[in-house]
């Protein structure tokens, strides 16, 4: 363990094994990091806040201060991240708040770039990227392997689904399917997010089925719900499955489209 002399770390804070924590960082006495979690400097972490092992956290960050919601009355809530995180400069991550259950959680493996934002509630899975500055208000859940380029902002209650991908400087005020692209201020669903299918080493014949999915799914007569229901009855592959059940499951929000022809 290495902790700076100019480090605060107060009374009832637990400090895993092989920590770092670098000059003027402050951990508040409600603070869990694991083993290996590594504070540059200036870092500030306070409220019931857990750290995962080896996360790894830049200058200036400010994890599990109060949310910025009026509605918050001071209630215990907390907030959960996961291992091996990457934190960047300026990043800011609250805790939850009554209203959304409590708890904001991060998942494992996801790199949150300079100055990003994420907001009280919010359910981040694995391997997310997040580019700078984007921001998630509350409520927001994002899918393992999304990609969040950077200034764009999510809008409260707003699911982004597995495998996403959103353009820079895009405001999403709708729910985006798993697997899908969006671009644009007020964003519309620009296909599928390709590049990342193959990356990721999904089959030609699984993306082909996915793109006949998705081809079926925004067009022909009847209501987007209604015309998932039909495709439901006859899928068989995985990701055709996931992206339907996302469809089918409740949501706050709406769907971002593809553009009217």
């Amino acid at each position: 363990m290495s902790i700076h002399p100019s480090a605060i770390i107060e009374d009832g804070a637990e400090i895993g094994a092989g920590c770092s924590i670098g000059p003027f960082c402050h951990v508040g006495n409600s603070v869990k990091l694991a083993e290996g979690v590594r504070l540059h400097s200036h870092v500030a972490i306070s409220g019931d806040t857990e750290i995962g092992a080896r996360t790894e956290i830049w200058p200036f960050a400010s994890i599990g201060s109060q949310p910025q919601d009026l509605k918050f009355a001071g209630e215990h809530t907390r907030l959960v991240i996961g291992a091996q995180n990457m934190i960047r400069e300026g990043v800011s991550i609250n805790p939850g708040t009554a209203g959304g259950g409590g708890i904001t959680e991060i998942g494992d493996n996801n790199l949150f770039m300079l100055g990003t934002h994420v907001g009280h509630d919010c359910r981040i899975g694995n391997r997310v990227v997040v580019a700078n500055h984007a921001s998630m208000a509350g409520h927001v859940e994002v899918g393992d392997g999304a990609v969040i380029g950077g200034l764009a902002g999510i809008h409260q209650f707003v699911r982004i689904g597995e495998g996403a991908i959103i353009g820079a400087l895009s405001m999403v005020v709708a729910d985006v399917i798993p697997y899908g692209s969006v671009i644009g201020e007020r964003p519309k669903l620009a296909g599928l997010n390709l590049i990342g299918l193959k990356r990721r080493g999904v089959s030609r014949s699984e993306i082909s089925a996915l793109r006949m999915a998705y081809k079926a799914l925004f067009s022909g007569e009847g209501t987007l719900k209604t015309r998932a229901e039909a495709l439901m009855e006859s899928a068989d592959g995985a990701l055709e499955t996931q992206l339907l059940s996302f469809v089918l499951s409740d949501s706050e929000r709406s769907f971002t489209t593809p553009k009217a022809k």
